[in-house]
């Protein structure tokens, strides 16, 4: 389909240029603030959609026990086999509980934080890296000052977007070791101030994440972390589901300059929505299991008046194979120094 933006930003959509790092840079401030106002004006129902779900706690014990209970029986199958097990079966487990360290991040399972905590170190556990706790500093300012190269931890920096380049091979590398691409790029936050990193919920993650690795290994054995580490290659790297990388707001048009795009396909019934990119931007007080709800009450804007992706695989070998499509397809603004005020 075909988008067109919205009137308040259609002349300063229209000015957008390449900056000098090789960004498209943009004199206005993010999307969402404006259009969560807007759709509020228009939908005052949504605010019944705004809660917590704490049965995503549940789904979270059950998602990371069948995780450790198939690294348990992969440990039993050649190399081969665990492989396979961690390419089509594991990476979606370790997929879903990203988003569940997610919705923590927003305190969308409990009200308190300290459930919301506990319940991601618990997701982590699969996952190897503890990065939980972390992840919720640099994602909440992400939300707030999207497309900022000095608040956006999610955004690539003109370094690596050089490095990665149009290859298609360094492309392959940069989502294989995605995780420490993103470390890289937080040091620069932890440097200027921007987010303190240690804290007591850190700290915590740390030393449950290291108290399970050690455990884990030590009855499970080096097959079972070999399955564990697989998956959480998988799910980041040469896999359908590393598009999540892409799809969330790399730029697809540059004449509109969509920054954020949602994702309607069948992996949202095993990732418990977290492709509803733009619905989640615009309203992160609503939880995953709302916001199918939230798309349908003004499927005006979302389903008519912005893009969105249908295929994660299509997706996927668009950023691998063609060239024209770089980590510096990705709008930036300047919050950092007054240029751009938020709303």
């Amino acid at each position: 389909m075909t988008a067109e933006p919205t009137s308040a930003d259609a002349v300063e959509q229209s000015e957008a240029a390449r900056d000098d790092d090789g960004f498209l840079e943009v004199q206005y401030p993010e999307p969402h603030a404006e259009r969560t106002k807007q759709l509020l004006k228009e939908h005052p129902e949504i605010k019944e959609l705004f809660d917590t779900n704490p049965w995503t706690a549940v789904i979270c014990v059950g998602v990371v026990g069948a995780q450790l209970g198939l690294a348990v029986w992969a440990s039993t199958l050649p190399w081969w086999g665990i492989a396979l097990l961690a390419y089509f079966v594991g990476a979606f487990l370790n997929n879903a509980t990203y988003a569940i360290i997610h919705e923590a991040s927003h305190k969308r399972i409990f009200r308190g934080q300290l459930g919301n905590e506990i319940t991601g170190w618990i997701a982590n556990f699969p996952q190897l890296l503890p990065t939980s706790s972390s992840f919720r500093k640099y994602h909440l300012k992400h939300h707030l000052y999207q497309g900022d190269p000095e608040y956006d931890a999610d955004l690539a920096t003109k370094k690596e977007a050089e490095f990665v380049g149009n290859s298609t091979f360094k492309k392959v590398i940069w989502q294989t070791f995605y995780p420490f691409f993103q470390a890289i790029r937080t040091r620069k936050f932890d440097d200027n101030g921007i987010v303190e990193f240690w804290d007591k919920w850190v700290i915590g993650n740390v030393v449950a994440q290291f108290a399970f690795l050690a455990t884990f290994w030590y009855f499970a054995g080096s097959w079972a972390m070999l399955y564990l580490l697989l998956c959480f290659t998988f799910s980041m790297g040469l896999h359908p589901l590393s598009a999540r990388l892409i799809q969330e707001h790399f730029v697809f048009d540059d004449e509109d300059n969509q920054e954020t795009y949602s994702y309607y396909g069948p992996v949202n019934k095993l990732a418990m929505n977290v492709y509803h990119h733009n619905e989640h931007h615009d309203f992160p007080a609503v939880p995953w299991n709302n916001l199918p709800k939230l798309r349908q009450i003004c499927s005006d804007v979302y389903e008519e008046e912005l893009d969105y992706h249908t295929s994660l695989t299509k997706l996927w070998l668009k950023f691998l194979l063609d060239p024209s499509v770089t980590l510096f397809d990705r709008v930036t603004r300047d919050y950092y120094n007054g240029t751009v005020d938020r709303r």
